[in-house]
């Protein structure tokens, strides 16, 4: 309560007490709650960035000092500095929201002063008003490097969630600058319509080596000399399906590396993949290898081979990393493991490997080390703390000295685990050591800085969207907390693959793709569409038709693409301009019969089926008149249509069902089950498939086998009125007969 001053009226005494306390100097009210504020123990406010020792190098920008305060009652908040060597802080900042950076000139001198000592950062919340008071109070210690970082990062920024970019690559585009730039490095690749993975480079930084899909080819790979102007031409790029390519097996090539001279690459070959995108944003795919060898591929002799140690084909051998001098390849191994999938896409759906996305069977790797030889090989031996400990271990590399691994540890999997921690041993193996530099959450693809000082990585600490950081390694392997690359990383893309290059930062400008092809725009296209995404597969099938008018593949999409609409008259212009291009092309003809088909004119579309099959038998064009014959009420002609496509392809799921439909029809009950069943095992998750096994167990006296068949179609499919119905009358005879039975017996 104000006491009124004999003689001066409250409201001139409390005007008076105002223009005392603003004429006050902001830096004396500032010292007055930095003192008021001593006894503040912190429990409302804390400072989430960055954590207390970290370590900056000297070149970064301002950063961005985070905190969060409970005390509901804080609306600003001062950030004072105080040095070691004083006693009041020489450094004052007040703000209205949660987090400060530093202007530029205080950021010089933090830098300059805390190399010699450290800087303590405080913040003290209170609440802004006539008589502010100090609240909650929390500090922090940081420190600044004498190390430079000394050479700029290349990575990848990718739009989420995962299977966006799979659907349209052009939006994914690679940044190489250095930390100290305030803006965002340059993109110096983007628009590139075809995917483009993991890239490395040599020591000295000259050789690049870069996942491309080239001429419908997922083992393509491009190996270019790093310039200001880079060019990516067919002149550069090979594949890793010539490794062995006799044998018929093929390869998409993963995780290669180029080997610290530049002459060699080492990749995973003949190679498969759990590979399959999820839901959750934050980790919108699960990828781990699960069968696959290194080969490696020498620049000088332009020859593949495998390397031995590491191409035991009952392991899976992947994740290949260089020791600094090239004489040693530290990769990881687990047992293979098989994939139920029959088909040869690379991108699985959540049914195919539902083991994994769905149930979560583990799957761990260990590290193993192999000598290079010269590409002999030896023999490899697992590396001694990195194996054999129950957790998953993968991703190593070695510190630019040789002196060290660091290494990912998951509880399962591979890549982009939540889980993922970064651990530290000696490279010949020892007790690893977890690094101060983890955040809680995703910890992973990290580098080395080429005078072995800093190490980038990249984590999901912030959300969704991965952002790099840099952590500092003295020479004892000791770590410090992480710097967030704010400067870096675009809000709206998932940064990942940073890799340090021992070149200048203005280096490399641009990267041109030029081996860009109609083949590779129709592989976008088929991108599109298995994601349903109609528009953007048309305008590439357009696109690939720009490029080459004569593209069969283009033609074949977009007749395809009407005929799904309905517009059979488009369907039909590309259709006569495939044929045009290739009389006797398979897919040309099948959709030249499934045009006539939804026309209406059957036996136009038969007599395209049978001459597909005079000019190439196939298991497709066997089942397709089959199909024909069946609308035409020709039971036993579709039949040996049908038998004639299981036999040349058994793996044909609705060859097997449509056979034994029509059979069924014929009253062939018994043959009619045998072939539903093989159906059932191919596609167990087809309701349709489910209730109709269930009508021929159930014709032939299995009423419970029956009744588990229909439960299970409506298990996949909970709105199916027919196996409702079914169900619940098999349910009833199943149990008259169980009545019948106990009366018999009792009799």
């Amino acid at each position: 309560m104000l006491s009124r001053i004999p003689g001066i009226p409250i409201s001139r005494w409390l005007m008076g007490f105002l223009v005392v306390l603003a004429s006050c100097s902001a830096d004396r009210r500032h010292q007055a709650m930095w003192a008021s504020s001593a006894s503040l123990s912190g429990k409302s406010l804390s400072i989430t960035y960055p954590a207390d020792s970290t370590l900056f190098p000297p070149e970064i920008p301002p950063p961005i000092i985070r905190w969060t305060d409970r005390n509901p009652h804080c609306n600003a908040w001062i950030v004072a500095v105080l040095f070691t060597h004083e006693e009041q802080p020489t450094m004052y900042s007040q703000v209205s929201i949660p987090q400060w950076r530093p202007d530029p000139s205080q950021w010089r001198e933090m830098k300059s002063r805390s190399m010699n000592e450290h800087a303590g950062i405080s913040v003290i919340g209170f609440h802004h008003g006539i008589f502010p008071k100090a609240l909650s109070r929390a500090s922090t210690v940081i420190a600044t490097s004498p190390d430079s970082v000394g050479a700029p990062i290349f990575y990848r920024e990718v739009n989420l969630p995962f299977a966006d970019a799979v659907k349209d690559p052009s939006r994914i585009r690679w940044r190489f600058g250095a930390i100290s730039q305030e803006e965002r490095p340059p993109v110096v690749l983007q628009n590139l319509p075809v995917c483009g993975n993991c890239h490395s480079f040599s020591r000295d930084g000259l050789v690049l080596g870069m996942d491309v899909d080239y001429a419908n080819d997922k083992g393509a790979y491009a190996i270019v000399p790093a310039a200001q102007r880079m060019v990516l031409d067919k002149g550069n790029i090979i594949t890793w399906n010539d490794f062995r390519r006799s044998d018929g097996e093929h390869t998409y090539g993963l995780l290669s590396q180029v080997s610290p001279d530049g002459r060699y690459v080492v990749s995973t070959v003949k190679d498969r993949s759990v590979f399959v995108p999820l839901p959750d944003l934050r980790f919108s795919q699960l990828f781990f290898p699960v069968k696959g060898i290194l080969a490696v591929y020498d620049r000088q002799t332009r020859r593949f081979a495998s390397l031995p140690g590491a191409d035991d084909r009952s392991f899976v051998n992947s994740n290949a990393s260089w020791s600094p001098d090239g004489e040693w390849i530290v990769f990881t191994r687990a047992p293979a493991y098989t994939l139920r999938t029959k088909t040869g896409q690379v991108l699985l759906t959540l049914q195919e490997v539902r083991e994994f996305a769905l149930d979560r069977k583990p799957f761990r790797y260990d590290l193993y080390r192999v000598p290079f030889n010269g590409g002999k090989g030896g023999a490899a031996v697992p590396l001694p703390g990195a194996s054999d400990n129950g957790k998953s271990n993968y991703f190593a590399r070695y510190s630019p000295d040789g002196t060290w691994i660091v290494f990912c540890q998951a509880s399962s999997y591979s890549l982009l685990q939540p889980d993922s921690r970064l651990f530290i041993m000696p490279a010949d193996g020892g007790t690893p050591r977890l690094m101060r530099c983890n955040t809680s959450c995703m910890n992973s693809w990290h580098s080395f800085s080429p005078n072995g000082r800093w190490m980038v990585f990249s984590t999901k600490v912030n959300g969704p969207y991965t952002q790099l950081a840099l952590t500092h390694i003295d020479g004892y392997g000791r770590d410090t907390p992480p710097v967030v690359l704010d400067n870096l990383t675009a809000p709206d893309r998932a940064a990942n693959i940073p890799e340090f290059v021992a070149l200048r930062v203005n280096a490399m400008e641009s990267i041109e793709a030029r081996f860009i092809d109609d083949y590779s725009l129709v592989r976008a296209a088929d991108a599109f569409l298995r994601q349903n995404d109609e528009r953007g597969a048309e305008t590439a099938f357009s696109r690939a038709l720009d490029i080459n008018p004569r593209s069969i593949e283009a033609l074949n999409g977009l007749a395809h693409m009407h005929l799904t609409k309905g517009a059979m008259e488009e369907a039909a212009g590309y259709c006569m301009q495939a044929l045009s291009v290739d009389p006797k092309n398979e897919n040309a003809l099948t959709n030249h019969a499934l045009i006539l088909e939804g026309q209406g004119n059957l036996d136009a579309a038969g007599i395209c089926y049978r001459r597909m099959i005079a000019l190439r038998p196939s298991a497709n064009a066997y089942f397709n008149l089959g199909n024909i014959l069946n609308q035409q009420g020709k039971s036993h002609e579709a039949i040996a249509c049908y038998r004639k496509a299981i036999a040349a392809d058994p793996s044909i799921a609705e060859a097997h069902y449509n056979c034994a439909l029509v059979l069924s029809r014929q009253g062939n009950t018994a043959e009619a089950s045998e072939q539903c069943a093989k159906a059932l095992r191919l596609m167990p998750d087809n309701a349709g498939m489910q209730n109709s096994y269930g009508v021929f167990l159930e014709r032939q006296g299995h009423y419970g086998k029956a009744a588990s068949h229909y439960y299970e179609a409506l298990r996949i499919q909970p709105d199916f009125k027919e196996a409702r119905e079914n169900w619940e009358r098999v349910r009833l005879k199943n149990t008259r007969s169980e009545v019948g039975s106990q009366k018999s017996a009792s009799n």
